[in-house]
């Protein structure tokens, strides 16, 4: 989308935005998504108008939008924005910023809302990294591992949903930390990309005879840490296979959000009381206030080559449902965005 798409001359933009039609029964259809045109005004003193120039799809805007939308809302998302134009001293335009106003084109702000990218961004990192390893996913793999897991070196970390958004960053960090990582993903391709990111041991979950014997296989020892993006019968796999003292965090489910029949699983209490387990769900805004600093370590560790930052591209806006549908089917390696 470029600025000749938006009026300039003070009357106001013209904004596309995807809406919630319907709330989703089971996996989500193109046919729960509404495009619509919104008018906004030119910005006034304070303001800013932006513009998108990538958008984030992520798991957790299908659990999200049954609790925190109502039918006929914008849907939920972070955006890369551009400013193109400014009546706000502290955003000049041209400037990028991360914005959460959903999908949509373009969006006022006054500015409170807005986190400014980094002020020494590498002129040869995409911008969109921002909504990616170096940015929400990535602090979510950081502070999982170094939080709620308290990671040291020479344990063993496993991982699922690996060679997604978080999970591949997760497996990253874990070898920055001198741990021995374990990573499991739906595709032989995924594997392979696990592999070439550095991981110690890597498989594909639904070609394997037997999840368990796999995972025994992996890591005959056991687990230290499990960072778990995928919850269900997955996780109740590795309960047995996890050591004393082990340590699990919980990021996601997303074997479960399409669920119209809620799951039921196996009992997990004896071993978390017998191995004295520690399973602890996290969102990462608990840790905001480290974002500065932890995003610094991000981007260096980005520009030092550590972290590898693959992306799943999807083109045009008008393709923020089948993007978002993909994600959730497990189409992406690393992060999926799609490009204005």
């Amino acid at each position: 989308m470029s600025s000749s798409s938006v009026s300039l001359k003070g009357v106001m933009a013209q904004a596309k935005v995807w809406t919630l039609k319907q709330h989703f029964t089971g996996f989500p259809k193109t046919s729960d998504f509404q495009l619509k045109e919104e008018r906004l005004l030119s910005p006034k003193d304070g303001e800013i108008l932006l513009e998108a120039v990538y958008l984030s799809v992520d798991p957790y805007m299908r659990p999200y939008s049954k609790v925190r939308m109502k039918e006929g809302d914008v849907m939920i998302g972070a955006q890369v924005a551009k400013v193109i134009q400014s009546k706000n001293p502290n955003f000049i335009v041209g400037s990028h910023v991360i914005t959460h106003c959903g999908w949509r084109t373009h969006s006022l702000s006054d500015g409170s809302d807005l986190t400014p990218l980094l002020s020494d961004w590498p002129q040869d990192q995409p911008v969109s990294l921002a909504v990616g390893a170096i940015g929400m996913p990535g602090l979510t793999a950081l502070y999982g591992l170094e939080e709620v897991c308290n990671i040291k070196e020479g344990e063993t970390v496993l991982v699922n949903a690996a060679a997604g958004a978080v999970g591949s960053v997760v497996g990253q960090i874990a070898k920055i930390k001198g741990c021995r990582v374990v990573g499991c993903a739906g595709t032989d391709e995924k594997v392979s990309y696990l592999k070439e990111l550095g991981f110690d041991e890597a498989f594909n979950y639904k070609t394997v005879s037997s999840l368990q014997k796999a995972l025994e296989k992996a890591s005959p020892d056991g687990y230290d840490c499990y960072f778990d993006n995928v919850g269900g019968d997955f996780s109740s796999v590795v309960m047995p296979l996890m050591k004393p003292f082990g340590r699990i965090a919980v990021c996601g489910s997303i074997s479960m959000y399409n669920d119209v029949t809620t799951q039921t699983g196996p009992y997990i209490y004896q071993y978390m009381v017998f191995k004295q387990l520690r399973m602890e769900g996290f969102l990462v805004t608990r840790w905001e206030h480290k974002n500065p600093e932890s995003l610094r370590r991000l981007l260096t560790w980005t520009r030092e080559g550590k972290i590898n930052c693959r992306e799943h591209v999807t083109e045009g806006f008008l393709n923020m449902p089948s993007a978002f549908m993909g994600m959730l089917q497990g189409d992406n390696i690393g992060k999926a965005v799609v490009k204005m």
